[in-house]
């Protein structure tokens, strides 16, 4: 792709035609490593998954997909809340929440590594993210609803944390012991 073409919307549409992605399930080691800071060596090799990681995110069906969930131990995350007409695809290198709202919202989460898996978590309810673009221009946006516990759920995985680590350790084991059931069965 052209610099001109390097938009989010350019690597969601690739998906059409790319072959998704394998995504992780625990126990695998790179779901609990803290993933490095993408620097501008690895940006070319980033632009060619992407479509990739878009193309899992989509089938699975999910809204969102950290690079760790894809076995790339970088910071670097997807989001998607668009419907399949209308996409809004996001991509976020090196991500980072500067602010939060002392607000909780209560939100029922799920998540393409514990397929099948929900839980009730409770999160800031507003939080401000900042993040450089595939073209490498820098945002920073202040977000909330749905929006706000995707970002924070996508970046809790790049430090190693998944969404039943918010829960009490009875739930978190319940969860985890019925997936490894799961996915044996499967």
């Amino acid at each position: 792709m052209t610099n001109a073409a390097l938009t989010d919307a350019a690597f969601s549409a690739a998906s059409d035609k790319a072959a998704p992605m394998t995504i992780l399930t625990p126990p695998h080691p790179v779901l609990r490593q803290k993933a490095r800071l993408v620097k501008p060596e690895d940006m070319a090799e980033i632009q060619k998954i992407l479509p990739g990681m878009f193309a899992a995110m989509y089938q699975a069906p999910g809204i969102g997909l950290a690079a760790p969930q894809v076995g790339l131990s970088q910071r670097f995350v997807l989001i998607d809340l668009g419907e399949k007409e209308n996409r809004e695809p996001m991509i976020l290198i090196n991500p980072e929440i500067v602010a939060e709202t002392e607000e909780m919202a209560t939100r029922e989460e799920g998540c393409l590594s514990l397929p099948s898996q929900y839980a009730e978590v409770v999160r800031p309810e507003k939080v401000r993210v900042r993040w450089q673009t595939i073209s490498g221009d820098k945002q920073e946006r202040d977000v909330d609803g749905l929006l706000a516990t995707c970002i924070q759920h996508e970046l809790d995985h790049l430090d190693g944390v998944l969404f039943v680590d918010h829960l009490s350790a009875l739930r978190r084991n319940m969860i985890l012991r019925r997936l490894a059931k799961d996915l044996k069965r499967n």
